[in-house]
């Protein structure tokens, strides 16, 4: 399997980057964040990439992202029924992660439609499959509950989900906490309208 990848920048087209890795070329289709991220790299310097190699019968692909939680949502993604590894790709071209967990967490099927290739009945599909039964931090391959914050006794178990799913998505427990308290103070009540309102006032 391979998982990663460090090499020189040898071409870049709208479809795929080609990494010279010791003097293989490797064609990667990579999520909007790793694309972005290759195209600052100029021709000839080095780069990287976390990749997902997928073996089928009609051939091979391998799959880029920008960090291992990248692609741990990747992988999450296409385990739902009609959710292939390109459709996957789309939708992390699309959306950022915490813009795709927002909208999995409030159910917006609107905004999973956006994604390229991503029809209503798939995205319904998608928060049905992913909504309330995996952690913000599973999906972006956090730590875990041993990593989790401890809670607190003035805090309810809503406020603690909600401050550990924003500290999974790289905010410090500070900012989360703050954001928790301003969600609450505008109404919203469950884990999943805390987290959405949080991130709307991050």
């Amino acid at each position: 399997m391979i998982g990663y990848l460090r090499g020189k920048v040898a071409y870049i087209s709208p479809d795929y980057v080609l990494l010279d890795v010791n003097g293989v070329g490797y064609e990667v289709v990579c999520s909007g964040a790793a694309f972005s991220r290759l195209s600052g790299v100029k021709k000839g310097e080095e780069g990287e990439v976390y990749t997902f190699l997928q073996v089928k019968e009609d051939g091979v692909s391998l799959y880029g992202f920008s960090d291992p939680k990248e692609k741990a949502l990747f992988l999450k993604l296409t385990s739902v029924q009609g959710v292939g590894a390109k459709m996957a790709i789309g939708v992390l071209s699309t959306l950022r992660p915490e813009e795709l967990m927002e909208a999995i967490a409030t159910a917006d099927v609107k905004r999973l439609c956006a994604a390229k290739g991503l029809g209503k009945k798939t995205a319904e599909r998608l928060v049905l499959e992913l909504h309330g039964k995996i952690s913000v931090d599973e999906l972006l391959g956090g730590a875990g509950e041993a990593a989790a914050p401890k809670a607190t006794k003035q805090a309810s178990r809503e406020d603690e989900d909600a401050i550990s799913a924003l500290t999974g998505l790289g905010f410090t427990r500070q900012e989360s906490a703050r954001a928790v308290e301003r969600a609450k103070d505008t109404g919203a009540r469950t884990v999943e309208e805390i987290i959405a309102m949080a991130l709307r006032g991050m």
